[in-house]
């Protein structure tokens, strides 16, 4: 059972319970909710407290943090390789491979799995949230929360500052001028089930671009999602003539050149939702990508 504790300043002498809960721990209205019905959800002073208990200077508030119950689906385990480059008692971050989805589909069931690979590591019962879900065939760094809590902290900063992702792609062509910002609304294709395109009434969609260096009719680009829409990067790249090498579905397919989109995320920074640290991960860019530049 994950706690997380918070000491009463003086300035905090008289509020309630549901104060500390919500401004300084940051507790959704669904989460404290949980929280008053869970067994020793919320104790002050190791005492059993109700939302509504004034608290007073220097009393120690102790939540629950961990997942009050578990999934109705259990994933299946696997012995599928997961580098794991940190881990602490509330995430993880992951270099995921390519050919490996966070959670299985009906569309890909045989597929290896993030779910699986920790399940097999860590028992099937081990339960965890993907903050920044990659797709398939993209490589890269992946932060995994420990908790329905530490999901929703970092998910408040996912489009933030306070969530920097930085990838790295090959691209067909070069871009032009070679660097610039993509401002161009994503929506469904409606002649695809999975398919992405640029249309006028779709989401808001922002990538800025940086072209690293250029070989034999590719470039090493720089990208920087401001937002978040799904194959954001792989559709803005199309977009402005540029496809990712391998990119069967917005671009070309090449196995003699490389067998996914050639995506890799790169760098990885944020701000430690219980401790306040700054964190900053890289991971160097993967062998079939590494051979094209």
């Amino acid at each position: 059972m994950e706690v997380i504790t918070y000491t009463v300043t003086p300035e905090e002498d008289g509020v309630c319970v549901r104060h500390i809960l919500k401004a300084k721990l940051h507790f959704s209205t669904h989460a404290v909710a949980r929280l008053t019905r869970a067994e020793n959800g919320i104790r002050v002073n190791g005492i059993h407290a109700r939302t509504v208990d004034p608290v007073h200077t220097g009393d120690v508030v102790a939540v629950r943090s961990d997942d009050l119950r578990l999934p109705k689906l259990l994933p299946t385990p696997g012995n599928w390789p997961l580098p794991i480059v940190y881990e602490d008692e509330h995430l993880l971050i992951l270099n995921k491979p390519a050919g490996m989805t966070a959670h299985a589909s009906n569309f890909l069931p045989d597929t290896p799995t993030v779910a699986g690979a920790l399940a097999y590591q860590r028992g099937p019962d081990f339960i965890f949230h993907v903050v920044n879900r990659l797709d398939k065939g993209t490589t890269g760094l992946m932060a995994v929360a420990k908790s329905g809590y530490i999901h929703d902290r970092l998910r408040r900063t996912l489009h933030s500052d306070g969530f920097y992702r930085e990838y790295r792609a090959v691209c067909v062509g070069c871009p032009k001028p070679p660097a610039g910002t993509i401002d161009a609304p994503i929506g469904r294709d409606e002649t695809s089930a999975v398919r992405r395109m640029v249309r006028s009434d779709g989401q808001r969609a922002v990538s800025h671009y940086e072209v690293l260096s250029q070989r034999d009719g590719l470039s090493f680009v720089k990208l920087q999602p401001e937002t978040g829409r799904t194959h954001q990067l792989r559709v803005h790249m199309a977009h402005i003539g540029c496809p990712l090498a391998g990119d069967w579905l917005y671009g070309t397919e090449d196995p003699d050149l490389i067998l996914r989109p050639a995506l890799h995320a790169y760098a990885l920074a944020l701000t430690h939702p219980v401790t306040g640290t700054h964190l900053y991960f890289t991971a160097p860019v993967p062998a079939d990508m590494e051979k094209l530049i």
